[in-house]
């Protein structure tokens, strides 16, 4: 018997035929080490189920070379006087059980991968058969109490997962087995998962409704409240009593414990009158998943103290077991550095808003520029010029503007004016897009609307935005659709002054520039726009 493993009880003479097996006896054929037919080969022991003749073990794969759980049926000492002696029959009808949920697949229960039925080549002479399951990571239920109860909500939403795999495998005729504390591993995301398969053959779907509340009343209070055998196999304390023999409920060993799961402990484990008995598990899960969402519902609220100390991912932690660092000299130093990072920062946005306002109401944020008298006498009359206009032409006077945006609120609407004041020095210009045209939308306009119907011969376009598309549109109204517009003519921006010829055989009151491409950086920039007609 290897160390660590507790002789097991004698099982009462008035339980079943099935369960009348004696403590499974160590054979030197199956240690760690030990193939298990050509393929697996045994690693660790990790517990046993004598009530089933059955053993767990992590093993390891060979071809895929990965780590599989095996559930390990051994054979019955010869002598005894059990109606199967060898448990032959026993192996058997665990198997047959085990072939019918080989298609049954669950987040809540590990995957069967292979069945080792009795008589397979390559079994050690003690074994009557195996099977062989996806590994399960993470701790046993002792592991996973070792260190003190688990809060209270992580233990609902760590059997929710396993109930909801009980009530599928119930309502496809199988069952899980989970009434043994040794079956069952708490994933490293918290989640309870049968992890060694082949339960007993007299196992019933009560029983896996009673072994889900054996795991949420151990999880909450680290005691096993089941087979007190298998509390000491496992390496848990058994539950206590009442003198009347009666389970003391979760919140008698631990106050705080939440009431939905404390009638939910006692209902499954048989412990409930009337309505609180927990007949499936089915009705489990629909009562853990509602403990879970309002949980979630609640999030925001600090959790009623339970006697769990707080996971390290906890959002509400425990004031009580957290340092002081108040007179801490490390911090202090720490928080004068970061208010005076703070401050700088402050002084520095203060200094743009500054230069900003000042661009804005001065009319330039550059350095004044000293221009000599002579240079300036020469600059004047080139700034003033107007542009070119062809043989006959004057220019438009009373042109006013609008933003034309038919899927937006317009960009800067406030200054579209300035793009028709007659005035370079001022601008109107686009917002700047992440993406360009037409990603987010087809294209933005200037629409400008004449005094009276003109037979315009040209305009000039005054802009810096180079690359920039414009479509010269014809509209018959100062509130039209694209499509109600008609295209005149389509040019590219350079930098400075763009000129664009017209027919003035066809007079219109409103003319829209509707830019299809943006300039640098998605953005495009309109000092002036002058329209020419002919002379009258």
């Amino acid at each position: 018997m290897p160390a660590g493993e507790q002789p097991t009880a004698k099982v009462p003479a008035q339980a079943r035929p099935t369960e009348r097996i004696p403590a499974v006896r160590e054979a030197t054929a199956t240690s760690a080490g030990s193939p298990l037919t050509e393929r697996y080969v045994l690693r660790q022991r990790i517990g046993s189920d004598p009530s089933a003749g059955a053993e767990f073990w992590r093993a390891e794969d060979t071809v895929l070379r990965r780590p599989v759980g095996v559930t390990l049926l051994r054979r019955l000492p010869a002598d005894d006087r059990s109606d199967d002696p060898e448990g032959t029959a026993r192996a058997g009808e665990m198997i047959v059980r085990a072939l019918r949920s080989g298609c049954f697949e669950h987040s809540g229960s590990a995957r069967l991968l292979d069945v080792l039925a009795p008589g397979t080549h390559g079994l050690p002479a003690d074994v009557l058969g195996a099977a062989v399951a996806e590994w399960v990571p993470g701790r046993s239920l002792a592991e996973t109490v070792a260190e003190g109860p688990v809060r209270a909500q992580r233990a609902a939403r760590a059997v929710e997962t396993l109930a909801a795999a009980a009530s599928e495998a119930h309502y496809q005729g199988l069952v899980l087995g989970c009434d043994h504390p040794q079956r069952v591993r708490i994933t490293p995301d918290g989640r309870a998962m049968l992890a060694f398969l082949l339960p007993r053959p007299s196992v019933s779907a009560a029983d896996d409704v009673r072994g889900l509340g054996g795991i949420l009343y151990c999880l909450l209070t680290r005691r096993w409240p089941l087979s007190v055998a298998d509390a000491a196999r496992a390496g848990l304390v058994a539950a206590d009593r009442t003198p009347a023999g009666r389970l003391r409920p979760p919140s008698q060993l631990r106050p705080g414990v939440p009431l939905e799961l404390d009638t939910l402990c006692t209902g499954a484990l048989g412990q409930g009158e009337g309505i609180g008995r927990v007949h499936t598990a089915a009705a489990m899960h629909r009562m853990l998943s509602d403990v879970v969402a309002e949980d979630a519902d609640q999030a925001f609220f600090p959790p009623v103290h339970d006697g769990a100390p707080a996971e390290p991912d906890d959002v509400w932690q425990d004031s009580d077991h957290l340092p002081d660092t108040r007179n801490d000299p490390r911090r202090r130093r720490n928080l004068r550095i970061g208010l005076g990072v703070l401050a700088v920062g402050v002084l520095v946005v203060l200094g743009y808003l500054a230069v900003q306002v000042g661009a804005l109401f001065g009319g330039g944020g550059g350095p004044p520029v000293v221009v000599p008298p002579a240079a300036a006498a020469t600059a004047q009359p080139q700034q003033q010029a107007p542009a070119p206009q062809s043989s006959g032409s004057v220019p438009v006077r009373d042109v006013s503007g609008e933003v034309f945006d038919p899927v937006g609120d317009g960009d800067n609407a406030a200054t579209v004016g300035n793009a028709l004041d007659g005035d370079a020095g001022t601008s109107w210009e686009t917002s700047r897009y992440f993406q360009p045209f037409p990603a987010l939308k087809p294209g933005i306009g200037v629409l400008a609307s004449f005094a009276a119907t003109q037979p315009l011969t040209g305009l000039t376009i005054d802009s810096p935005s180079t690359g920039t598309v414009v479509e010269i549109r014809s509209a018959p109204s100062a509130d039209p659709t694209l499509q109600q517009t008609t295209l005149l003519d389509t040019v590219t921006l350079s930098s400075g002054r763009t000129t664009v010829s017209l027919d003035a055989a066809v007079p219109t009151d409103h003319v829209l520039l509707w830019i299809t491409t943006l300039g640098p950086d998605n953005q495009t920039r309109i000092d002036d726009v002058t329209f020419a007609r002919t002379a009258s």
